[in-house]
């Protein structure tokens, strides 16, 4: 019940921090807005200012005492109201007021006259008059009969400023509302792409090691969450097989380690009925004892494939020749080989040379060779052939028994498998030899596989990396 809540808390910091930063990013736009907009504003009063001094300079005439005056009769026209507010004053180069309109009420526009002030242009600015107006001014030069006058026009910015207070009014009231709506938004949105991942969490939960065989939804294979479902897939199938694997090898071993252990409480059993001689006694130990060998011999290979499994046997490595090697192992089990008749015959190249564990190595290839005995009938032989192939050192062990079907040749490398299960326990394996000639092949990034010999029986083979440095 706590996953979904986990999620859903996921889900509200997300409606946070993405409603943050959306407030954030919508009072940065109110400000940026407010200011194009201030902008804007002032342009255009700058652009009407220049209107109407073009209009006022042809308004100006001279008058007797040497001072300008305007005919302001033009602005009673009902499309000229606006130009009653205007504040204008007409200066001489040397700052002399020619003319001021009464809505200056005395209060100089400006100061004195700037150089070159209005000279083939129109100077712009903004200012604060003496009694605290702001107002945006534009002056221009004329002239007028022959003099040169600098004529200035201003609007008072009171009106701009309250435009630019109503327009930020208008946002900053409606982000509130903005802000919540994006919120509820991305909480929605949100919500509709973490549904896979809740289901995912939900299905995982169900998931237990009796029920490895369940898997994760994949609503879209293409996304992160797809990719992230399909990874926990191949995990869990991971876990199912070695689950599977580890079912199986308890089941192979408690069943290998049941036979010699009522074949010991059988003979003891049988023993203990009966009263009998010193001889008799000492063929009832014998038993037993060949008994607990194999017992112990079982025990070992499950314990050394244990360590192999888990990466607990270091591999110490040296270089030598795999002919060596394989003649060092003809001689261990040729006693094997003479109870039977049988001649084991070693061939192949000195030089072939490869790097590897020597003693694990060994038992591989004596592993692969001992079961070739046992399969092999009496009086028959055994080759061994070291040689290079594909630029891999090549052993091959080839028996002349009954070989190995097709469908059997994959499956010869597992734990506990074997061919022919009588005969297996009557010779005392287990099936784990080849399975620990496997790892052992592997783990030098070696290949081994069992194909049908040339003329009978099987033909096992190892590939490992050449040493080339020798």
């Amino acid at each position: 019940m706590h996953l979904p809540l986990r999620v859903g808390n996921l889900r509200l910091r997300l409606t946070i921090w993405y409603g943050t930063a959306f407030a954030v990013l919508l009072l940065l736009h109110i400000g940026v807005a407010t200011l194009v907009h201030y902008r804007q504003l002032l342009d255009q009063e700058f652009y009407a200012e220049i209107q109407e001094v073009e209009t006022a300079e042809g308004l100006l005439f001279r008058t007797p005492d040497g001072l300008v005056s305007m005919n302001e009769s033009y602005f009673n026209r009902p499309q000229a109201r606006r130009s009653l507010d205007r504040l204008l004053e007409v200066l001489a180069p040397d700052g002399r007021i020619l003319y001021q309109n009464n809505k200056l009420k005395g209060i100089a526009l400006g100061g004195s006259p700037m150089p070159d002030e209005g000279n083939g242009t129109y100077n712009r600015r903004r200012l604060r008059l003496s009694d605290g107006r702001r107002v945006v001014l534009v002056s221009h030069s004329h002239w007028l009969d022959g003099q040169l006058i600098i004529m200035r026009l201003a609007y008072d910015e009171a009106p701009i400023f309250a435009s630019v207070t109503r327009f930020l009014g208008v946002l900053i009231l409606l982000a509130p509302f903005t802000v919540l709506f994006g919120a509820w938004v991305v909480f929605r949105v949100t919500e509709r792409a973490l549904s896979p991942l809740n289901t995912m969490v939900l299905r995982a939960e169900q998931i237990t090691a009796e029920r490895l065989d369940e898997r994760l939804p994949v609503s879209d294979p293409s996304d992160e969450l797809g990719h992230a479902a399909r990874v926990f897939n191949r995990l869990f199938q991971r876990l199912e097989d070695s689950f599977s694997q580890l079912k199986r090898f308890t089941a192979d071993a408690s069943h290998e380690l049941r036979t010699p252990l009522a074949s010991l409480r059988s003979i003891g059993e049988v023993s203990l009925q009966n009263s009998h001689s010193g001889q008799e006694y000492r063929e009832v130990i014998a038993s037993m004892l060949e008994e607990v060998g194999r017992l112990s011999h079982l025990v070992e290979s499950l314990l050394f494939i244990s360590r192999s499994g888990s990466g607990q046997i270091p591999l110490t490595l040296s270089t030598f020749s795999c002919l060596e090697l394989v003649q060092e192992v003809a001689d261990l089990v040729g006693i094997l080989a003479e109870e039977k008749h049988q001649t084991i015959r070693v061939t192949g190249r000195a030089e072939v040379m490869v790097r590897a564990d020597r003693g694990i190595l060994r038992q591989a290839i004596l592993n692969i060779t001992d079961n070739a005995i046992k399969y092999s009938p009496n009086s028959t032989e055994i080759l061994v052939e070291v040689d290079v192939s594909e630029e891999m050192a090549k052993i091959s062990i080839t028996d002349q028994g009954q070989g190995i079907s097709a469908e059997e040749r994959s499956l010869v490398f597992n734990r506990f498998y074997r061919t022919d299960e009588g005969r297996s326990r009557a010779s005392g394996g287990a099936g784990l030899g080849l399975s620990i000639a496997k790892w052992a092949v592997e783990i030098h990034s070696g290949s081994i596989g069992v194909l049908p010999g040339s003329s009978g029986g099987s033909c096992f083979f190892v590939f490992l990396p050449l040493n080339h440095g020798l």
